[in-house]
């Protein structure tokens, strides 16, 4: 598993990091305990010692879940821990962006809780929030920085413009956007203020939602609630696929990897991005990682890969 130095933490992690969005079974048909817990246990295994999450992620349950393993394992200090902070619900599970001061500090109690540790590693602001100033928020974690609470500062979902604003309050140490071969508005003003600052960077949904994961099939169009959008319906749909499939071809002739590794590899090698963040519900989900390694994609490859693509979706 390749590794990478955080110097905001003062050490290395995996450069593919375990998401937990789908463990927590919102908008994925509900969640199976032993089944996460597994996942997680896999990826800690096979190497993967970043592990992201947040409250949302199942409305407590994936904090929840990775803080029984590592308390079952006693391994805290081996783990880096991002969580997010910024999303409230109600009793529906209705969900709205609150980073105001006073909720922060109850979020951070709250993850500490479910977490069943002392501190967050990388604690990380959800969503803008546009009712509070961002660089409100950010001297609010610079606080809890201070107090020992947490180690490093994140936001996800943030443009170039609100980084900015947000640096304005305080540090910054990392920014986590949506970015993978179908979808990669992030490099028009979000990865340029990461690299110009030298923040680490996540990417998440980096096999866009399992489109790049080369499971998904003509004909059976997706129909949960995490996979919105046109690319999951009608023609974009089967062009998508399209593409997938040529995509596959071309990772098994030049490497002998499939889609899901070449969508992973293609991450790691861009300028600038430091940490892919691989999600799983089962631990049969883990086991592709290892693909991830051992080759790079060269000058030709990048523009053989955006030529399919291209040819596909006529972008």
């Amino acid at each position: 598993m390749e590794r990478v130095w955080l110097s905001a933490l003062g050490r290395d992690v995996s450069r593919v990091a375990l998401g937990t969005w789908s463990m927590g079974g919102w908008m994925w048909g509900g969640a199976d305990r032993d089944a996460a817990c597994a996942t997680i246990e896999r990826a800690l295994d096979a190497g993967i010692d970043i592990v992201d999450t947040a409250p949302a992620y199942g409305f407590g349950l994936s904090e929840e879940l990775l803080g029984e393993v590592l308390d079952r394992r006693r391994n805290r200090s081996e783990v880096v821990i991002a969580t997010k902070l910024g999303l409230s619900w109600d009793s529906r599970h209705e969900p709205w962006r609150d980073s105001s001061p006073g909720r922060i500090r109850e979020e951070v109690v709250a993850s500490l809780s479910r977490l069943r540790t002392d501190y967050i590693d990388l604690y990380q602001v959800h969503w803008p929030d546009p009712k509070v100033a961002l660089d409100q928020t950010a001297a609010e974690l610079g606080m809890l920085v201070d107090e020992g609470l947490i180690r490093a500062v994140g936001v996800c979902n943030y443009s170039g413009d609100q980084m900015q604003e947000f640096c304005s309050g305080g540090r910054l140490d990392a920014s986590q956007f949506r970015y993978n071969l179908f979808e990669r508005a992030a490099e028009e003003d979000v990865l340029p203020f990461c690299r110009a600052h030298g923040l680490v960077t996540l990417a998440y949904s980096p096999l866009a939602r399992g489109l790049l994961s080369g499971k998904m099939k003509r004909g059976h169009e997706a129909t949960d609630q995490a996979r919105r959008g046109d690319m999951f319906h009608g023609e974009s749909y089967v062009r998508h696929l399209a593409a997938v499939e040529r995509l596959d071809e071309f990772a098994q002739e030049r490497y002998g990897r499939r889609v899901i590794h070449l969508a992973i590899r293609w991450l790691l090698d861009q300028p600038g991005l430091t940490i892919a963040l691989w999600g799983a519900r089962t631990p049969e989900q883990i086991d592709a990682a290892e693909g991830v390694s051992g080759f790079t994609l060269d000058v030709s490859a990048m523009a053989e890969i955006d030529a399919i693509i291209a040819g596909e979706l006529g972008a």
